[in-house]
C-alpha cells in the first residue's frame, strides 16, 4: 500500500481521543477519515476537534464505508472480537486496543478469521513494546548484556481513582490481572524470549475499594508465573497508589540485571524545599507512554505500507489472555494453575 492509509477510528473515549489525535496529526503516511462513536458527545467531540471527516452512530455502517482501509477499535473488550472479525470479513485491516478479548474461544475465532485472510493485518495493542526505554531494553537483553535472563519484574500500578471508576467498570474488566498485567504479562515473555508457560500462582487482597467485592475482584494482586524452561515472571498490579501510574521492570540474567521505569517521573525536575527533595510523578497511564503510543500507531501504518513487521502477532495476544485468565482462575480458587491443562 503505496498511498495514504485511510483509517476510520471506533471509540472516542478517553483513549480513543488520543489515538484519533495522533492519526489525525502525527502519523505520516495515515489519513483519519472517519469517526464512529454511539455516543453523541463523543461525535460531537469529533466534529470539533478532528479534520473534517465522516461521522457514523453504527459500527456496520463505518465497515461499510469502501474508502476506509484500517480500522482502529478503542471499543469495550467485550466486543472486541466480534468487531475484529466483522472487519477483516470487510475486507479492512485492523489496529485493535489490548486485550484481543476475555475468552480463549473467542481469541481461537479470531485467529482463525485472520488466517482466512492473510492479506489482511490484525494488531493489538501491547503499547510498551513501542515505548523506546522498553525497546533499549530489550535489545540489550537480545545482545546478551545480562548474561542469559531468567526472571522478570514487572508492576502496572495506577494512581488511586477516589471516585470510583475502577469499580463501576470492575464487571467488565475481566479482573485486576487481565486488565493491569496483562501488559506486563506480554513484556515478560517478550523479554524472556517468548518461554512456554508452565504454571501461575495468584493472591490479592482490596485495600480500599470495598466495592470491587461484589464481583470478585481486588485492588491489588500479585502473581508468579513459572515457565517451563526454569524461568520466572512476577507481576505486582494495584489500583490504588497515591503518587500517580507507576509502571516498572526488572529484567535480572546471571550476568547482570537492567530495570525500566523506577521512579514514576514526569520529567527530569527535582523540587527542593524544608519537605525534602521530590519530582512530579506521572498522573496516568497515557503521560508516562504517549511517546509509545505514537510509536505504535506510526510501526502500524508502515507495516501496512509494506514497511518491517511489528513483531506483535495474534498468538502473543492469546498467550497473554490466557497468562491472565490462569491468573485470575489462581486467586479465585487460592491453588495454583497449570498452564497446560489451560489450552
Amino acid at each position: 500500500m503505496s498511498a495514504p492509509v485511510r483509517v476510520g477510528i471506533v471509540g472516542l473515549g478517553r483513549l480513543g481521543r488520543r489515538h484519533a489525535e495522533n492519526l489525525a496529526w502525527r502519523v505520516p503516511g495515515a489519513t483519519l477519515v472517519a469517526a464512529c462513536s454511539p455516543v453523541a458527545e463523543e461525535r460531537d467531540w469529533a466534529r470539533a476537534n478532528l479534520p473534517e471527516l465522516a461521522i457514523y452512530d453504527n459500527y456496520d455502517t463505518l465497515l461499510a464505508d469502501k474508502s476506509i482501509d484500517a480500522v482502529w477499535l478503542v471499543t469495550p473488550t467485550s466486543l472486541h472480537p466480534a468487531q475484529i472479525i466483522d472487519a477483516l470479513r470487510a475486507g479492512k485491516h485492523v489496529f485493535c486496543e489490548k486485550p484481543l478479548s476475555l475468552d480463549l474461544d473467542e481469541c481461537d475465532r479470531v485467529l482463525e478469521e485472520s488466517a482466512r485472510r492473510p492479506e489482511l493485518q490484525v494488531m493489538i495493542g501491547f503499547v510498551r513494546r513501542f515505548d523506546p526505554s522498553y525497546r533499549d531494553a530489550f535489545e540489550k537483553v537480545t545482545k546478551g548484556a545480562i548474561g542469559r535472563p531468567f526472571m522478570v519484574r514487572s508492576q502496572t500500578c495506577d494512581k488511586n481513582d477516589p471516585d470510583g471508576f475502577f469499580v463501576r467498570f470492575a464487571p467488565t474488566s475481566g479482573g485486576l490481572f487481565l486488565d493491569c498485567s496483562v501488559h506486563d504479562i506480554d513484556l515478560a515473555r517478550w523479554l524472556l524470549g517468548n518461554p512456554k508457560p508452565k504454571r501461575v500462582f495468584a493472591s490479592g487482597t482490596i485495600a480500599i475499594h470495598e466495592g470491587l467485592r461484589e464481583c470478585g475482584d481486588i485492588d491489588n494482586g500479585v502473581g508468579i508465573c513459572e515457565f517451563e524452561d526454569g524461568r520466572l515472571a512476577v507481576f505486582y498490579a494495584s489500583r490504588t497508589m497515591a503518587h500517580g501510574h507507576d509502571t516498572q521492570t526488572e529484567v535480572i540474567g546471571t550476568g547482570g540485571m537492567l530495570a525500566v521505569g523506577r521512579g514514576a517521573r514526569a520529567n527530569r525536575v527535582e523540587i527542593a524545599d524544608a519537605s525534602g527533595v521530590r519530582n512530579e510523578c506521572t498522573p496516568t497511564f497515557f503521560e508516562r507512554f504517549e511517546e509509545a503510543f505514537l510509536h505504535e500507531a506510526r510501526a502500524f501504518v508502515d507495516a501496512l505500507r509494506g514497511g518491517a513487521p511489528t513483531g506483535l502477532t495474534l498468538a502473543d495476544a492469546r498467550e497473554a489472555t490466557r497468562i491472565g485468565i490462569a491468573l485470575r482462575e489462581a486467586f479465585e480458587s487460592g491453588q495454583p494453575v497449570n498452564l497446560q491443562a489451560l489450552r
